[in-house]
């Protein structure tokens, strides 16, 4: 069963490819920035640049906001640089990567990272998002006390002690 998030936030998605110096690779590509909305601009348009060092248009996608996750959005949104996590996937075909996330959870940010071959940049988060996010961690989130688990105190006695099964073995 999967949880719908509570609100989505429509972004476009912009890449940088940069001219390789390695003789491995043609191009070095990254997660730049988004967009605040959906532009009415065609995936993998190229917005500005040469051979060298252009920016492109990848596609839109969305923001997904859950209510369990406020506290999440709140340390990002009271960090000195509140963030969005950009992951892309490689097609190995032009265009060169599927958008795979974007998302305001820190958490779920550094989870992307995990799959060695995706993209996964932080960006800045772009003013209007943070006040969308804002208004919707002030709605939905509830503060939990910490409750610090005390540990069972280990049984030196129990470490030593094995019964016997009967057949000669323990």
């Amino acid at each position: 069963m999967s949880v719908e998030p509570l609100l989505r936030i429509r972004v476009g998605v912009v890449v940088e490819r940069r001219k390789a110096t390695s003789p491995w690779a043609d191009y070095v590509w990254r997660p730049v920035s988004v967009l605040v909305g959906e532009p009415e601009t065609a995936p993998w348009t190229r917005l500005e640049g040469d051979e060298n060092l252009a920016l492109y248009y990848v596609g839109a996608a969305d923001i997904a906001l859950y209510r369990t996750e406020t506290a999440n959005y709140l340390h990002n949104l009271r960090s000195d640089t509140p963030s969005l996590w950009l992951a892309l996937r490689p097609t190995g075909v032009f265009p060169p990567y599927d958008i795979l996330a974007v998302t305001a959870d820190p958490a779920e940010g550094e989870a992307l990272t995990e799959a060695g071959s995706d993209l996964v940049e932080s960006v800045p988060m772009p003013q209007s998002i943070q006040e969308a996010v804002a208004r919707f961690v002030a709605t939905h989130h509830v503060e939990r006390p910490f409750f610090k688990r005390q540990r069972d105190r280990a049984d030196p006695e129990a470490l030593g002690r094995r019964g016997r099964t009967g057949d000669g073995s323990s």
